[in-house]
């Protein structure tokens, strides 16, 4: 992925442990290992329902989802979708401006940097 380009890939966890094990020096499995513990704690925090904020990057939190009525695209009867909780997450403002401008549907008239 191009830093104002398109969206181009899916990073996996394994790829970005390996791009930070470059950039720091330290040893991929180590890297890894501590990603893997950093992603445990976000998910352990969540489902205390606890909300995390990083500061400039952005806030995990939960959200009630109130039950609705829908219908079954495949039969066409109406189906009740239950209440349920989910993660919401709001990017801080570091994180806005770096990913402002790029392209994700390569259409023309998107804005580019100045």
């Amino acid at each position: 992925m191009s830093a104002h380009g398109n969206v181009s890939a899916t990073v996996s966890k394994r790829q970005l442990a390996e791009t930070i094990a470059q950039r720091s020096g330290l040893p991929h499995a180590q890297i890894l290992n501590i990603l893997q513990h950093v992603l445990d704690g976000i998910s352990d925090e969540l489902a205390k329902g606890n909300r995390l904020e990083f500061r400039d990057f952005g806030v995990f939190e939960l959200a009630q989802r109130k039950s609705r009525k829908a219908m079954n695209p495949r039969t066409l009867e109406p189906v009740t979708i239950e209440k349920r909780t989910v993660v919401k997450f709001k990017p801080g403002r570091v994180m806005k401006e770096r990913v402002v401008h790029l392209d994700l549907d390569g259409s023309a008239g998107a804005s580019s940097p100045e």
